[in-house]
């Protein structure tokens, strides 16, 4: 059995081997009910989008500046290393969200075709989830799936998480020869340690936002 606090929400999910029952379950978990208190307890307030707060984007904090009647720029826009959001206040944080998910569907393409292309692989679609259990995958078809939150995260992490999905193109496990593609993509072992000690320190972090 296993229990999951999930970073986004503190929801508590449950997994059950397939020879368990419900009842087993329910009373494992109120056997762990100190456990999940604990680990909710020790979530961080999530950060919600406002005038005046920050917005990640790439490693940067950047200052949202809500202009209701600035219309003529678009709905989301960067000046003055602020980046600027139009219309009413609550609409900033689905605006700021759609914005976020259009630069990381750009950036997690890019890159990832990019790297694809140079190791000769085969690389189908791209595509853009909001995932808590994991920040990318790889199918068997050769496509490849990212979290959007990542595009919050220093440009190192994401180019980690392309490499690591890219590498799934040719090696569909975890071999030694399969991390030694992902450290060679990243340009070494020393980045691929701190990309992957970077996402444990921080990673929940990202599901703060928005």
């Amino acid at each position: 059995m296993l229990l999951r606090v999930m970073p986004r929400d503190g929801t508590v999910v449950l997994v059950l081997p397939k020879r368990a029952g419900l009842a087993a379950g329910q009373a494992f978990m109120q056997e762990q009910a100190g456990w999940i208190l604990a680990r909710q307890a020790e979530r961080p307030q999530a950060e919600p989008w406002q005038d005046g707060s920050h917005l990640p984007l790439l490693g940067e904090k950047l200052l949202i500046r809500h202009r209701p009647e600035a219309r003529e720029r678009g709905a989301v826009w960067l000046e003055d290393g602020a980046v600027h959001v139009a219309g009413r206040a609550e609409h900033v944080q689905r605006r700021l969200r759609d914005w976020l998910k259009q630069r990381a569907r750009t950036e997690f393409s890019s890159q990832a075709r990019q790297m694809a292309e140079a190791e000769g692989l085969t690389l189908r679609k791209v595509t853009i989830r909001d995932t808590q259990s994991r920040w990318g995958s790889c199918s068997a078809g050769g496509n490849l799936s990212f979290s959007w939150r990542v595009i919050m995260a220093p440009p190192a992490i994401l180019r980690y998480l392309v490499a690591h999905e890219v590498a799934h193109l040719r090696h569909m496990d975890h071999s030694d020869a399969f991390w030694g593609l992902v450290a060679r993509l990243v340009g070494g072992e020393v980045e691929l340690r701190a990309a992957r000690g970077w996402l444990k320190r921080h990673g929940t972090d990202l599901h703060l936002h928005g």
